[in-house]
């Protein structure tokens, strides 16, 4: 969404007046006379009445009031621009219906990016931007991921709290659309927490631990174990499931499911969406330390019909979590690589080893191109004495 604000050829005190006659002309209760304290005060006045507007049928000429309000707003110093903004914004919010709705964002979104780039006030646009963006499902237009947002703040960081009220706003209009996109907003969330008040994020983590569980598209869970309140969960039950995921088998989980039922359907996770992540992460593990798995260990260790193994091997490796080949007629699968589950001391340990031996073997090439050079420059010479 783009587009810079729209300016009358009229001064802005006229502009003001002229919006103030239209909403007088709507019903709305304000004065057609323009305020003596001077054009701020016309534009709370305006403000205060401008949903008024939303309720009419010419869908350009919403737009077009929208505009001049917003271009009002972005010439002019604002001593009291906060409580301006959110008043506006809160009203836009309101818009009867997905298409009106989608003017009013659009409108907003225009008056956030007419704002200066060091001024505060953007984050309280940005706030409502999403909100509005959310009830017309236009969300993936002003947010596009983490990375992005922390960019569009570099020049006026919000503080601390502000930036976990919009990553829990991000998270709840993201998670029923995006589970991946939400799990990476949570666990950003979960970031800004320290070690003093760490212990206060519990809801944000469970909520967490829940999204990145729920997502089809996430497999690799040991992360989450790093996070300072996440850490603080240790000992209740959704912690212990997470550590399940992280680094058990499938009977693991079967084993708390039968256990705990009531907790797992009380966290609103899907079993059966459960049992299939637990199958696919089980033989990533199995992946780890066996070059060649067989049908019948697939079938026995993740619990697998046999007509149904061709078809998970498959399902596995669109995943490209797994690299491997399925030999139907010897009834095997030969892996050729795999992610780890876990990257722990042994992992790292593993790294070393795989990154000292390329290091040798490119010192050794080194050394026989320079033995090759060397060669070539003493024949050239030998040549060129004959």
């Amino acid at each position: 969404m783009q587009g810079p604000a729209i300016f009358m050829d009229i001064s802005l005190e006229d502009q003001a007046q002229e919006l103030r006659k239209y909403f007088k002309s709507l019903g709305a209760e304000i004065s057609e006379e323009k305020s003596p304290k001077g054009i701020e005060d016309d534009l709370h006045k305006i403000v205060g009445v401008c949903d008024v507007c939303l309720k009419e049928t010419n869908e350009n000429e919403i737009e077009a009031i929208l505009n001049s309000i917003v271009s009002i707003m972005v010439s002019i110093p604002l001593e009291r621009g906060e409580n301006l903004i959110v008043a506006f914004s809160q009203r836009l919010g309101k818009s009867p219906g997905p298409k009106v709705g989608l003017i009013a964002l659009q409108s907003l979104w225009r008056l956030y990016n007419n704002l200066e780039a060091n001024s505060p006030l953007r984050y309280h646009v940005y706030y409502h931007v999403i909100e509005l963006a959310a009830r017309v499902g236009a969300v993936k237009d002003v947010f596009s991921g983490v990375e992005h947002l922390k960019k569009e703040f570099s020049s006026c960081p919000p503080s601390n709290e502000q930036m976990q009220k919009l990553y829990r706003l991000l998270h709840q209009v993201l998670k029923d659309h995006n589970s991946e996109l939400a799990s990476k907003v949570m666990i950003e969330l979960l970031g800004t927490y320290t070690d003093e008040n760490a212990s206060y994020a519990r809801e944000d983590a469970i909520k967490c631990i829940v999204t990145a569980l729920a997502d089809p598209n996430t497999f690799l869970l040991d992360p989450l174990l790093s996070l300072k309140p996440v850490r603080f969960l240790e000992g209740e039950l959704i912690y212990d499931l997470l550590t399940i995921f992280v680094s058990e088998k499938l009977s693991s989980y079967l084993t708390f499911y039968e256990n705990h039922k009531e907790f797992v359907q009380s966290q609103g996770l899907n079993h059966e969406q459960n049992v299939k992540k637990m199958r696919i992460l089980s033989f990533m593990q199995m992946a780890e330390s066996n070059p060649e798995i067989t049908f019948d260990e697939m079938i026995t260790e993740l619990q697998i019909d046999e007509k149904n193994v061709e078809a998970f091997i498959i399902e596995v490796l669109k995943t490209k979590l797994v690299r491997a080949r399925m030999d139907q007629a010897a009834r095997t699968v030969r892996v050729t690589s795999t992610m780890h589950r876990t990257f722990g001391p042994a992992q790292w340990q593993q790294l070393r080893s795989v990154l000292l031996a390329w290091r040798a073997n490119v010192h050794q090439a080194h050394e026989s191109m320079k033995s090759v050079a060397a060669a070539q420059l003493e024949y050239t010479a030998q040549q060129q004495k004959a």
